[in-house]
């Protein structure tokens, strides 16, 4: 049997036409990729409903893989993300008009999760194959980061069984940075070849490497 890898995007949030996110993974849903059969889904941008559509998915899919993607507009590159932390502090209202501040996304969990996902040989295989990429330090405080902490929570309590996970911001499509002068972008194709990469390389990667993948601020 074909291992299975959940890609998730979201839908688009402030303002924006389309999300980059949902674009990508959305052009991957069923596509082979090395053992393993990719299934991508969109995730509301709401508070919430965010997580709880991941864990569903989770629990309905019982994947192998789970990376999580959004839009990070003012972003450079594929950035990997490393860790999400225990923490709402929304600059802007979701989809619904939630905008919470300071509040715990998870009473009972850490003050943060790492990701399990080989975010250091993604970095290097991504950049290797001409993607713009690094290993990011914040998810920010967003619907991102509470998608991503809720999915590692879910994954930490292993009621999926074994399952890596993590997140990925990707910058603006080239038709979104044209309404916002100066804001860098990463065309389509692009993206949805860094996300082939950052597959395979998770599939065929049981631990990570070890190199330098930090920023002074």
């Amino acid at each position: 049997m074909p291992r299975t890898v959940l890609l998730t995007g979201f839908e688009p949030f402030e303002q924006e036409p389309i999300n980059p996110s949902w674009e990508a993974v959305r052009a991957l849903d069923g596509a082979r990729i090395g053992d393993a059969v990719v299934v991508a889904r969109q995730l509301p941008c709401v508070f919430g409903k965010a997580i709880e559509a991941i864990n569903q998915l989770v629990e309905q899919l019982r994947p192998d893989v789970v990376i999580a993607v959004g839009q990070a507009g003012g972003r450079t590159e594929m950035s990997i993300e490393r860790v999400a932390i225990n923490v709402d502090d929304a600059r802007v209202a979701d989809n619904v008009g939630a905008q919470p501040i300071d509040v715990t996304i998870a009473e009972d969990g850490p003050a943060a999760y790492f990701s399990s996902l080989p975010i250091k040989a993604i970095a290097r295989d991504l950049r290797a194959a001409g993607v713009p990429a690094l290993v990011s330090q914040t998810a920010g405080t967003f619907v991102c980061n509470h998608v991503f902490y809720g999915l590692m929570h879910t994954l930490a309590r292993g009621t999926a069984g074994t399952v890596r996970g993590g997140f990925i911001h990707i910058p603006y499509l080239p038709e979104q940075a044209a309404r916002h002068p100066g804001a860098p972008s990463l065309a389509l194709d692009t993206l949805i070849a860094g996300l082939r990469v950052a597959v395979a390389t998770t599939l065929s990667t049981e631990g990570d490497i070890r190199e330098q993948g930090g920023q002074l601020h």
